[in-house]
């Protein structure tokens, strides 16, 4: 399991530019669900970046409903979310200033998380990245979002030559606590390990690695989505 970082960016000067807050103009489920299915088509359609034979989002996920317009959960509680086993997402540390997080319950979820033409990446698309930027020692470095603005330093080997642009969103654990934020990103694959597991990515701030090993499903993760 990652390594616990102790010490964390304080949550007021945390302000993704790929993790953006909803829109606060919106009142209602109807608009809310059409407003945020059209923002993450415009972000498929312009947001986009290319990196070897694959092309992938350049932000996180920030999806609200499914794809087919069923709402999907949002879960504060920490004893709630520690007992989930269907779909769920929540800010990190239920701040709407921070990223969204989603459990792997939603990325399997068969309504569809990523929009329409996109898909959550399996282990093997993320390998495929891997080893186009030379293999898992060295392709988070130009995963990573260099400098320090939102990872805390060092951020060893971030260039962010591809242009993915990864944040350190954080994650939350099984138990409902969040933690990490600065520190680390994590992403999931839709690939599952056994019946309790699924493979998730690692970019963390202390080197350049892009590792893929397993862990509970009930945890929250960031998202980024592949076109099909």
């Amino acid at each position: 399991m990652k390594t616990e970082i102790t010490t964390l960016l304080t949550i007021g000067i945390m302000a993704f530019t790929g993790c953006t807050k909803e829109n606060s103009n919106i009142n209602t489920d109807e608009s809310s669900k059409q407003a945020f299915s059209s923002e993450d088509n415009v972000l498929a359609g312009t947001n986009a970046v290319k990196i070897g034979t694959q092309v992938w989002m350049k932000r996180d996920l920030i999806a609200s409903y499914y794809r087919n317009g069923d709402k999907i959960t949002q879960v504060k509680d920490p004893a709630k979310w520690a007992a989930l086993t269907t779909g769920a997402w929540c800010w990190y540390d239920n701040n709407p200033a921070m990223g969204k997080l989603y459990n792997w319950y939603a990325v399997n979820d068969p309504r569809g998380l990523a929009p329409a033409g996109w898909h959550i990446p399996s282990n093997e698309e993320w390998t495929t990245l891997s080893t186009y930027l030379g293999g898992e020692y060295v392709a988070g470095g130009k995963l990573k979002e260099a400098g320090t603005t939102h990872w805390l330093a060092p951020n060893t080997g971030a260039t962010n030559s591809t242009g993915f642009t990864a944040l350190p969103g954080g994650d939350r654990n099984i138990d409902g606590a969040f933690g990490n934020i600065g520190s680390g990103g994590f992403f999931w694959s839709s690939t599952e390990s056994n019946t309790s597991m699924a493979v998730y990515l690692i970019l963390d701030y202390t080197n350049s690695y892009l590792e893929g090993p397993s862990y509970f499903k009930q945890t929250g993760f960031s998202v980024r989505c592949i076109k099909d």
